[in-house]
């Protein structure tokens, strides 16, 4: 029975020292306090440099000289005609260098709910990709997909399909702008 006792103790000593040896390995720290605000990893600072402005429950409206951009079936490629209609927006919101904009992916109503929020995310991300590539600051470009909750023709037609195939970029209105008192 001592022997038992003394294996067992033996063993859980071993694998206590193991889990400390793998959190190590893998950059946990078990038994290390915090001595202050950890620093980011290179992958979180990758993360965080690209990180979309916040805008959740902020207004957005359409503004004129801002143009909406039309996707193919089933596609989230820039064609040759969204992509110079996405240049001159991109020129429009450079000279504009205080306006902040939400991108709108949206899809045609075939497909799941599910498949369409994807869908017109990866619309709206790839409409942000090229406005940064075309030097718009990413920090002023957020993103959202509708999926097919935002449709603006319900025919079960290819020309209306075609319509709601799209992504719209949307001025952000400021909290004031939109309604909400500004605290002093």
């Amino acid at each position: 029975m001592k022997t038992l006792i003394s294996f067992v103790a033996m063993a859980l000593l071993a694998a206590g020292c193991a889990s400390t040896k793998a959190s190590k390995k893998t950059g946990g720290s078990a038994a290390a306090p915090a001595t202050g605000p950890a620093a980011a990893s290179p992958t979180e600072a990758a993360r965080n440099a690209d990180m979309e402005p916040d805008v959740r429950d902020m207004a957005t409206r359409e503004v004129p000289e801002l143009k909406t951009v039309h996707f193919s079936y089933d596609s989230d490629m820039l064609d040759e005609s969204a992509r110079a209609t996405l240049k001159e927006n991109a020129a429009f919101l450079k000279s504009h260098a205080d306006l902040k904009v939400q991108v709108a992916g949206n899809c045609d109503q075939r497909g799941t709910v599910a498949y369409n929020l994807a869908l017109g995310q990866r619309r709206a991300a790839a409409v942000r990709s090229y406005y940064k590539n075309l030097g718009v600051a990413k920090t002023r470009v957020a993103t959202i997909s509708f999926g097919k909750e935002k449709l603006i023709c319900s025919e079960s037609t290819e020309d209306c399909w075609q319509k709601n195939r799209r992504a719209a970029t949307l001025e952000v209105l400021s909290p004031n702008v939109a309604g909400t008192p500004t605290l002093h």
